[in-house]
């Protein structure tokens, strides 16, 4: 019984805190729909940052940065390197990623082995 009279005047106490709390404390500010969106520059930065403590890094791409769309040339023989590089730029807040970097005949082979196989 005890507990439950402790608990009741915890909710009341509660209760009148929040209904004596300021009307400009309890509003917010309206929501913005402007999307902030980094420079060319600091999407360059951040790609170099990430490309110099990646795997990726090894493999020597270029790219470029311009109007937010960030170009990849290059090659590797490893698949998932490509889309390891799509990832990075759209992460360092590219709007757009054009992904040229080919992929050598051996990872391409290697990934035609692995393919599944439906049997019925």
């Amino acid at each position: 019984m005890r507990s439950l009279s402790l608990f009741l005047c915890n909710v009341i106490l509660a209760v009148s805190l929040v209904g004596n709390a300021p009307a400009s404390s309890t509003r917010s500010a309206p929501a913005s729909n402007h999307v902030v969106t980094p420079s060319d520059a600091e999407i360059e930065g951040t790609i170099r940052t990430k490309l110099a403590k990646s795997k990726i890094g090894k493999d020597g791409f270029k790219f470029r940065v311009a109007h937010g769309v960030v170009t990849w040339e290059g090659t590797t023989a490893v698949m998932q390197h490509k889309g390891s590089a799509t990832r990075m730029a759209h992460a360092a807040g590219a709007a757009k990623v054009v992904n040229n970097i080919q992929v050598t005949g051996g990872a391409k082979a290697f990934g035609a082995m692995k393919k599944a196989e439906v049997v019925q």
